[in-house]
């Protein structure tokens, strides 16, 4: 006869293996049958991603009624595996930001009206979002935002601008930050809303970039009325709030694990074989690029598999910055194998695209695109301070100006 001291302590590993391996087969199951039930070559993406949504295969982290199952959120790579292999849609190529960004935001922070009000549209592509936090005074040091909210009885007046607003031409809804007490601190006082952006008071101008589109805009608030009821989080709580949007953010923009040897990478194998180059120096450049994709491929896989619910950690900035840079040299070499080809680009004409940062389309147009990887979703300079201070412990760059009332910070 076997004596087990602390039974709990014996059966706990396996109970708990049992139990992952439980939660594992019954999602493969759903996906299964949400594969029979709604074909991808037969079915609308709006359809199908709907049917994902209410299966609870959005984010199987996330509550049930929410898109969810309640479930770790390891087991959602199993089903972005077998989703790939079918060929099945992804919501992150309509919305982008409200997938990757504006769902944490929601499901972290918002009501569950709020929760059942904006998830399933959102994961659907039927209501893209879009970001307001930078302003022209307010970029690197979102913090010192000058765009105003002031409270009239249940609703909040809005005037100000926001900058580098991607996809507000299209966007149904707007994630605001900003200012209603003045006289707190900068990273105090502010306030986190979800802005209807067709209604009266919010203007959208386009901004032209390099490439000649305007996948960027400039939105001005011209007393915009805001419902109570759109806020997210509680009033002056708008920083910590938006933290969980930026980590969001950067882990959306650099840390996707995408096939081994795909996007970018995949395009300067294809350009090299299709030119039949065979020197030892440009076949070493595209080697040393293509290690260094595979690295920040596994570095975000291991990354994915640390997160949990809620903010991600400084992960997102690692992957952001290697991503931004990794990206220009990549696109860089695209153009140079073309040779003269490379300095020919079609057009410049001014349109408004539906989709942000598509490595899809021709090298020219990608190299000019990535010149905006190392600005947008932070800075690489403010990435790498947010390294050095949290994941180095070095010293944080002298803030003169963190305790003092918004009021009294110079500005220009």
């Amino acid at each position: 006869m076997t004596v087990v001291d602390d039974p709990s302590a014996s059966a706990g590993p396996s109970a708990d293996a049992a139990d992952t391996d439980l939660d594992a087969a019954r999602v493969l199951a759903l996906v299964d049958t949400l594969l029979a039930d709604h074909p991808p070559a037969t079915t609308s993406t709006r359809d199908f991603l709907g049917a994902q949504f209410d299966a609870g295969l959005a984010w199987v982290n996330f509550d049930e009624g929410c898109g969810g199952l309640g479930l770790p959120p390891s087991l959602q790579k199993l089903v972005q595996e077998r989703l790939g292999r079918a060929h099945a849609p992804h919501p992150y190529a309509a919305n982008p930001i409200g997938y990757g960004m504006g769902a944490p935001t929601v499901a972290s922070h918002g009501t569950s009206e709020q929760r059942a009000r904006y998830l399933r549209p959102l994961f659907t592509g039927e209501e893209v979002w879009c970001q307001l936090f930078s302003e022209p005074g307010a970029g690197s040091d979102v913090a010192s935002l000058a765009t105003r909210a002031v409270l009239d009885g249940d609703e909040w007046t809005v005037n100000g601008q926001k900058v580098w607003t991607t996809l507000g031409h299209i966007a149904r809804w707007g994630m605001l930050v900003a200012r209603t007490n003045p006289d707190l601190p900068k990273h105090r006082g502010m306030t986190y809303f979800i802005v209807d952006m067709h209604q009266p008071g919010v203007e959208v101008r386009p901004l032209r970039q390099i490439t000649g589109e305007a996948e960027f805009n400039e939105v001005y608030f011209t007393d915009a009325r805001v419902p109570d009821a759109n806020r997210l989080g509680e009033v002056g709580d708008g920083w910590r709030v938006s933290l969980t949007t930026l980590m969001n953010e950067r882990v959306s923009i650099g840390g996707n694990v995408p096939p081994r040897g795909s996007g970018l990478i995949g395009k300067a194998v294809d350009l090299w074989r299709d030119r039949g180059l065979t020197d030892g120096a440009t076949r070493d450049q595209l080697m040393q690029l293509w290690v260094r994709a595979e690295v920040l491929r596994l570095t975000n896989w291991r990354a994915a598999q640390a997160r949990r619910v809620g903010t991600p950690g400084p992960e997102g900035s690692i992957g952001k910055v290697a991503f931004a840079e990794l990206n220009k040299d990549i696109s860089s070499f695209n153009v140079e194998l073309m040779g003269p080809a490379g300095m020919l680009y079609d057009t410049y004409e001014m349109v408004q695209p539906t989709l942000a940062m598509n490595f899809e389309q021709v090298p020219q147009k990608v190299f000019l695109r990535t010149r905006a990887n190392s600005i947008e979703g932070g800075t690489t300079e403010v990435m790498r301070n947010i390294l050095g201070e949290r994941v180095l412990g070095l010293p944080g760059e002298p803030r003169v100006d963190k305790s003092l009332p918004w009021t009294d910070v110079p500005r220009n």
